[in-house]
């Protein structure tokens, strides 16, 4: 498999998953913003011209939630996820989902408002505004983790891979965790986990 990547984007929480897996891959590495990304070449693999993107044979694929459950069905054997007859795997569909669903939106615009507009062109108000959700984003999360649960959905699952980074990423640019101090604990147990550690040290 080969898995064009670049640090501090998406592409992290597919290597964190293949690192889980134990999976071998094979990086194409960029950094953020790298002009060889508008490239015709990489948009030809990439029509957006971002990563990730995963090649595994004939299958070429651009979002980082569709490569995680085909990485997972395709190549998982079942690990980090639970059965569909678990009560667990209702949960984990949910906060699966609900990482790009309600968590990255407002991630996303304090990115382009803080780190990809120039100066003058950034909106204060837009800023505030996505600080405002991410931290109600952030908050519901907590809550689900406040009666001990070391994990989203019972063990630890790719629902933990795409809302840890996304969770992550939130802090990074600028959610609180002051308020949400069970979010503060599962950040550190995630980061604790070796494959966590490999991959974001690419």
């Amino acid at each position: 498999m080969k898995l064009y990547f670049a640090p501090q984007t998406r592409a992290v929480r597919v290597v964190w998953l293949l690192e889980e897996l134990g999976l071998s891959y094979e990086l194409v590495r960029f950094t953020l913003g790298d002009p060889a990304m508008r490239d015709p070449a990489f948009l030809a693999v990439s029509p957006l011209g971002r990563v990730p993107v995963l090649e595994d044979g004939d299958v070429r694929l651009f979002e980082s939630g569709a490569i995680i459950q085909y990485l997972l069905a395709r190549h998982g054997g079942g690990a980090l996820v639970p059965d569909v007859a678990d009560p667990a795997f209702p949960v984990y569909l949910q906060w699966l989902h609900y990482a790009e669903g309600m968590l990255m939106p407002p991630v996303n615009t304090l990115v382009v408002e803080t780190v990809l507009l120039p100066p003058e062109r950034r909106n204060e108000v837009n800023v505030k505004r996505a600080a405002k959700l991410l931290g109600q984003m952030v908050a519901a999360v907590d809550a689900h983790l406040a009666d001990g649960r070391p994990y989203l959905a019972g063990d630890f699952t790719a629902a933990d891979v795409m809302l840890g980074h996304a969770l992550a990423a939130g802090h990074r640019f600028g959610a609180d965790l002051n308020g949400a101090p069970h979010v503060q604990a599962y950040l550190d147990r995630l980061a604790a986990r070796p494959a966590w550690g490999r991959a974001h040290a690419l």
